[in-house]
């Protein structure tokens, strides 16, 4: 393999530098100066492990991992693994200060210039999003904000089991790798997947068919703006918000490239993308704002 491929194998399998060292067994550090170009002529056996891994259907369990760093015989791919492996060989990113992981002795990486492995090296208590580079902070959802969801969610899988589609409904936190690129990543608070060839055990790899956000205040001029804008050109079918603060429902439909509608939260609101016929309750969601506090 030239180093392009190894590049595009790398791609198409969705791993990041990390998940490529843990099952090659070849340093992060060495990786890096390979993929970056630093590394012409990389050793052969080096070469070998790589090739090893990028080439194949996927790495054997345990490759290049130590014992207890929660690998599996047989497991496969398996991301949770190596956030571990990623704590103990890299320091952690302090994303707040604007702060990067200096690779090969580069300069530090700057908002706008952030990679899928700077968002799988940050702290496992930081919730962040990553998009087209930049990094931004999550703060942990309100009580009002995850009871909104887990409803939303719940009246989206009782309609889907009970008709027996094969679509998928989730809930955040989920990794989507909206672009398949390295620039970004997201966490949308509920979505439907109705594509299975997007789905990775770390996640999806590409863009769901349907994406709802329950607006927060650290989220709102995100999920309004820049997100709405992502999930149009990534080829989301369908957007929903919530704005618990002002009690609306705002929906796109991106398929017809209808005008946004906009609903009060009362009676009850239908997805395109089941034509109508799944209906949302709107006055359950009306009435969990109303009823807990502030």
């Amino acid at each position: 393999m030239t180093i392009e491929e190894m590049r595009r194998a790398k791609q198409e399998k969705g791993y990041t530098m990390a998940q490529l060292s843990a099952y090659s067994g070849v340093p992060l550090g060495t990786l890096q100066k390979i993929f970056n170009g630093e590394t012409e002529h990389p050793r052969y056996k080096t070469r070998q492990a790589i090739e090893k891994v990028l080439g194949g259907t996927g790495p054997e369990a345990g490759d290049g991992m130590k014992k207890g760093d929660g690998a599996r015989k047989g497991d496969g791919h398996d991301p949770q693994s190596f956030h571990y492996l990623r704590d103990k060989e890299e320091p952690p990113v302090d994303f707040v200060r604007d702060a990067a992981i200096s690779y090969g002795g580069k300069r530090r990486r700057r908002q706008g210039e952030y990679t899928v492995d700077d968002y799988y090296a940050l702290p496992y208590d930081v919730r962040a999003e990553l998009i087209d580079g930049v990094i931004y902070d999550m703060a942990a959802p309100d009580f009002v904000h995850q009871r909104i969801a887990a409803a939303l969610l719940f009246q989206i899988s009782a309609y889907i089991r009970e008709k027996g589609g094969d679509c998928i409904p989730l809930s955040a936190p989920l990794d989507v790798r909206l672009d398949c690129d390295e620039r970004t990543m997201v966490q949308p608070d509920l979505v439907i997947l109705c594509d299975a060839d997007k789905i990775k055990r770390w996640g999806i790899m590409g863009a769901p068919d349907f994406v709802l956000e329950v607006i927060s205040k650290s989220t709102r001029k995100k999920d309004y703006t820049k997100k709405l804008q992502k999930y149009a050109d990534a080829g989301v079918r369908e957007y929903w918000i919530v704005d618990p603060e002002k009690r609306l429902l705002i929906t796109y439909d991106f398929v017809n490239w209808d005008i946004p509608c906009i609903h009060p939260l009362e009676g009850k609101a239908g997805l395109a993308l089941y034509n109508g016929e799944l209906q949302i309750d709107l006055d359950e969601i009306a009435g969990l704002i109303r009823h807990w506090p502030e």
